[in-house]
């Protein structure tokens, strides 16, 4: 776990906390641009899941219980919040899944491209159809051994996107995602989808706080790598889907919001940065409509 608070500029004492979750495949590091603009404002915390890059080991899928408990434990002994927790793809689960077992804990939720419970039957019947076939604990398990060719292909699309990274940053994470344990594990984790998403149907009602949801609007390189065979016109409608479900599910809770982000799923932090620096930045502020509180004030910190 890494927590950075800037001392020049750190409002409330580095409060409310901002939290980013990795998305299934990414791992702290991947955000290292959006958490370094985050602690210009405020605490900032990146961290690797256990069973993830350098997180504690532990065996791949895992509950959004189990996922949860580790993060509260590791917050809680590190950082005081509450917290704004941002949430990347399958990261928005868990994001969504702790503020509705510790709401008080919760200021605000950031959610990037989030995956989402209903998210295969909001899209169209064909694609609906390409992805049934689709097993990624069966994939990940051929992920052992894989060509050099293909490590390669990884290494020059991370290569490409994080061009601008200090090399100190960007040679270990440009390592870890060309590597075959790197590319297996993105698919570990998201093997019990089915499981999670009836735990986040099972779970309580979200906490009255912000919900800022920012749905990609591009297909990226990796989009167009893992869609070999997908017709273009297939993926533009995943991404309306995408949006129309978002936007409904932000229209389900009191303090919700969705805005397009000029990038695609994986990048959405990378080529949307200044899309995300500017929600993190409304929410840690309470400058967006319905913001945490009078005045901008988070809940009170959690002891």
């Amino acid at each position: 776990m890494e927590t950075l608070t800037s001392p020049l500029a750190v409002p409330r004492d580095g409060r409310p906390a901002v939290v980013f979750l990795p998305g299934a495949g990414t791992i702290g590091r991947d955000y290292w641009n959006v958490h370094r603009r985050a602690a210009e404002l405020t605490t900032s915390v990146i961290y690797d899941r256990a069973g993830t890059g350098d997180g504690a080991a532990a065996d791949l899928p895992r509950t959004l219980t189990e996922a949860t408990d580790e993060l509260r434990s590791l917050l809680h002994a590190t950082v005081e919040g509450p917290y704004v927790l941002v949430g990347h793809s399958l990261g928005g689960l868990y994001a969504r899944f702790y503020a509705t077992r510790f709401p008080g804990e919760v200021a605000a939720l950031l959610l990037l491209d989030p995956a989402h419970e209903d998210y295969n039957a909001a899209m169209p019947a064909p694609l609906r159809e390409i992805w049934e076939g689709f097993d990624a604990g069966e994939v990940a398990a051929s992920f052992d051994e894989l060509p050099a060719e293909v490590l390669q292909f990884y290494r020059s699309l991370f290569a490409q996107e994080l061009a601008s990274w200090p090399a100190e940053v960007r040679e270990p994470l440009i390592d870890y995602h060309a590597s075959p344990r790197g590319l297996r594990i993105g698919l570990q984790e998201a093997s019990n989808l089915d499981r999670i998403y009836a735990e986040m149907r099972a779970a309580g009602p979200l906490p009255d706080v912000p919900l800022l949801i920012l749905s990609s609007a591009e297909v990226d390189p990796f989009k167009t790598a893992v869609s070999a065979g997908i017709p273009a016109s297939l993926l533009q409608g995943e991404i309306d889907a995408k949006l129309r479900l978002y936007t409904d599910f932000a229209a389900s809770v009191p303090r919700g919001e969705v805005r397009p982000v000029a990038a695609g799923h994986v990048t959405i932090h990378l080529r949307g940065e200044e899309a995300v620096a500017q929600a993190v930045a409304d929410l840690v502020t309470g400058r967006r409509a319905g913001g945490m509180g009078e005045e901008g004030t988070p809940p009170a910190p959690v002891r």
